[in-house]
């Protein structure tokens, strides 16, 4: 039962929630930085504006320009489903593997690069060449760190991992958890576009990555491949939360356990969006080459939780 709540809250609770978390961190920067921000719902009222346009797609592109944003969309939407956000139980709980919902993460970003790709500019082809190769070392990295987790689980669903760090708190603060918490940090702001990795909102041709691969999308097809970028942010900031900090997921299906569980997700990804957007104000965007070496680190840290794991048990 709490399964079936779950399948249907979670996904309503990110892509509601998501442009929300998008307006407040903005807020956050800006504050800051001094400045008055346009405040915490300008990311839906933005679009709204974008879906009430005409879609209109770019000369010589294929189906493969028309279908990425549905893709992103899309798988976001399945981990949004499987992924243990409110609830640990899953509607279909073979789903919630480490590595399904990891390929599921990668098919949504390789479809946006092929998308880039399919424009046939230059801005594009850069766009997804930057982002193919932060992939090539960001994924493995997230395997890894989370793999660190499930060594001492016996088992690589991420519900069974969540259920095991709450039933045993003290997990949070073995070495192989800090470590892989690190990792799976940098692997989140590679991932999402944010700094010092990307910057989401400058559009200069040294600096970008995510932003170059969507520069040819208007209207309605915009407005899904940012509210996919928002969701994406969310759902890892979501698993950031219940993989090391799981407390208030629900484990029953009682209501109150399901609502606790409902407010403790919002609570976790505002805090973390507020921590990461206060973070911003104080980087600077690294040189494209620098980036190889911050992902480079971060998969030795990966690799050292596992060891760890495997060694300190």
């Amino acid at each position: 039962m709490a399964g079936i709540v779950g399948a249907v809250v979670q996904p309503v609770l990110i892509v509601t929630g998501a442009p929300v978390l998008v307006g407040m961190m903005r807020q956050v920067r800006a504050r800051l930085e001094g400045r008055a921000g346009a405040g915490v719902m300008q990311p839906w009222r933005d679009l709204r504006k974008l879906f009430g346009k005409e879609r209109i797609t770019p000369r010589g592109t294929s189906e493969v320009f028309r279908v990425a944003p549905l893709v992103l969309v899309a798988t976001t939407l399945v981990v949004t489903v499987v992924a243990p956000f409110v609830t640990t139980d899953s509607a279909v709980d073979p789903a919630a593997d480490l590595f399904a919902v990891v390929a599921l993460l990668a098919l949504g970003a390789v479809a946006l690069a092929l998308a880039g790709l399919d424009t046939g500019t230059a801005f594009g082809g850069m766009g997804a060449s930057r982002e193919m190769t932060i992939l090539a070392l960001v994924e493995p990295t997230l395997l890894v760190a989370i793999f660190a987790l499930s060594v001492r689980v016996g088992s690589t669903n991420l519900a069974a991992i969540v259920s095991a760090t709450v039933h045993d708190p003290g997990r949070v603060i073995s070495p192989a958890s800090l470590l892989a918490a690190v990792a799976l940090i940098v692997v989140i702001i590679a991932e999402t576009g944010r700094l010092p990795v990307d910057n989401p909102s400058t559009h200069l041709e040294l600096t970008m990555v995510h932003e170059a691969m969507i520069l040819e999308y208007a209207g309605p097809d915009l407005a899904l491949v940012e509210l996919a970028s928002a969701m994406r942010l969310s759902v890892f900031l979501g698993l950031l939360a219940n993989l090391f900090l799981p407390w208030g997921v629900a484990t029953t299906a009682a209501p109150l356990a399901l609502l606790v569980g409902v407010v403790a997700l919002v609570v976790k990804i505002g805090v973390l969006g507020a921590l990461l957007a206060a973070g911003e104000v104080f980087l600077a965007k690294l040189r494209l080459f620098r980036v190889p070496e911050l992902l480079a680190g971060s998969f030795l840290l990966a690799l050292l939780a596992v060891g760890a794991s495997f060694f300190l048990a």
